[in-house]
């Protein structure tokens, strides 16, 4: 799309005795070729496909130009691509690298029905934001805003691409829980004060199974962080087992998820759980020989030091049984730091040690999944009106991580990226300088000559052409 400096001349300064000078007269060139990649994840997967039959669509077919499932793509790969904003498409709305990801046939926009639209093949902001503002209620009668989001079904989305993503039913699996913040700066619905996170924010849950990402469910901010949580967990457990009858479960999450109905869920269906236990003078008091010795290694060291006892404890009005808790003893520079987890877990199976360093600890690689989330992903761009709309745009930014990491997953083993952050990814691998030209028969992207991870590009899709993934099995009604 032509701009004001089209004709414009930009003398920067000298390299030498050569002059440097900038012109917008390169062609149509994209900076995003790398995103490429994405589409070969989309045609074996088809799980944006998918996603996009979550919603009903009351438009007059003879008189739309954009399917949902072209809306959707356009919204999900640009995310992906680092564009935050609807605002973004009123620009991206004329890539042709943006509309071969979505399978606009006619990439250049030439053949458009309105010839205010010709040289944009895709959706402007206008058409994208009735995708996240269709309220429940809309039908064929409505004047604008026509596409239903089924949010049960959207959520349902997230668990059955983990199935598909997983081929293998693994002997055992864990997943995290974790509640964060999501700032907010207007008058949005579920608007509250947060006294922990000091700010008006959401407190949206979290269930991962590793880096995949199972539950992504919007909250005001005026609740427990657990709570739901055993809803959210049941309907996820339930639909595993459909698939995987013989895996074990075990339930992980830190003190804010140890509530008694969580934990006597989990003992009536079969599932563990390894949570954090909030300490109290009881339970100091319990640890106080080891929180004693670890201090008298620190005064004749100067090191830290740590040690662990195992036991048996029940509150006094909370907890109908008693269960098993692992106290950790440990002093540092700055103090005494006790800690405690309950688990279900026996211990001939975990040691006391193995239970709190190697299996609780290792929750925290789940925040670095939200964290991709949310700085990486734009999870946090929740500004609109509604907590419908706002949970669209969460399970959007969603959707885009999946996309990356079944990328992750299968298209960078073995490579350098293998284990890279989502922003690592879109910097290395998807910024990628091409010139586009179409053909009849064509669209030729001549990628940049000097582009550094050509390697990694070139294993990502030979990878990508090998993946045979299994025909999913639908899912009991």
């Amino acid at each position: 799309m032509p701009t004001e400096c089209s004709g414009r001349s930009f003398d920067f300064q000298p390299l030498g005795s050569r002059e440097v000078t900038v012109r917008f007269d390169g062609g149509t060139i994209t900076s995003d070729a790398g995103g490429l990649l994405l589409q070969e994840v989309e045609a074996q997967t088809r799980l944006l496909a998918d996603l996009a039959r979550c919603f009903d669509d009351f438009r007059d077919p003879e008189l739309i130009e954009h399917s949902v499932e072209d809306l959707i793509k356009q919204r999900v790969f640009a995310l992906a691509l680092g564009y935050e904003d609807l605002i973004d498409h009123d620009q991206l709305r004329a890539d042709p690298l943006l509309a071969t990801l979505v399978g606009k046939r006619d990439v250049t926009g030439e053949e458009r029905v309105d010839p205010r639209d010709r040289g944009k093949p895709l959706a402007g902001k206008s058409t994208l934001n009735r995708l996240e503002l269709t309220p429940a209620r809309a039908t064929a009668k409505s004047r604008y805003k026509k596409i239903v989001a089924r949010q049960h079904d959207l959520a349902k989305w997230f668990v059955e691409a983990f199935l598909r993503l997983t081929p293998e039913p693994p002997e055992e699996i864990i997943l995290d829980l974790d509640a964060t913040d999501d700032p907010i700066h207007g008058h949005q619905a579920g608007r509250f004060f947060h006294g922990y996170y000091d700010s008006y924010c959401y407190l949206p849950l979290y269930i991962f199974c590793g880096e995949h990402l199972l539950l992504a469910k919007l909250r005001p901010a005026d609740i427990d962080a657990s709570a739901g949580s055993v809803k959210q967990v049941a309907w996820i457990v339930q639909r595993i087992r459909q698939a995987w009858p013989q895996v074990r479960i075990i339930l992980r999450g830190d003190s804010g998820f140890c509530r008694e109905n969580l934990l006597a869920w989990c003992e009536e269906n079969r599932v563990d759980y390894v949570f954090g236990l909030a300490k109290n003078q009881r339970l100091t008091k319990i640890l106080g020989r080891e929180l004693h010795e670890v201090e008298q290694q620190f005064r004749e060291t100067g090191q830290p030091a740590r040690a662990f006892q195992d036991f048996t404890y029940r509150t006094r009005k909370s907890w109908s049984r008693e269960r098993r808790v692992v106290g950790k003893a440990e002093h540092l520079a700055k103090g005494a730091n006790p800690r405690f987890v309950v688990t279900s877990l026996p211990a001939e199976q975990f040691d006391m040690r193995a239970l709190y360093e190697d299996c609780y600890c290792a929750r925290g690689d789940m925040e670095n999944r939200i964290k991709e989330q949310q700085r990486c992903l734009f999870a946090d761009r929740t500004s609109c009106q509604t907590m419908r709309a706002n949970q669209l745009r969460l399970w959007l930014s969603s959707a885009a991580y999946v996309l990356i990491q079944a990328l992750r997953q299968q298209g960078l083993q073995e490579t350098p990226l293998a284990k890279a952050q989502c922003d690592t990814i879109r910097l290395k691998l998807f910024k990628i300088g091409a010139l586009i030209r179409v053909t009849v028969r064509r669209v030729w992207f001549a990628l940049a000559e000097s582009y550094p991870y050509q390697a990694v590009f070139a294993q990502a899709f030979e990878n990508l052409r090998r993946w045979q993934l299994p025909r999913p099995r639908p899912a009991p009604a």
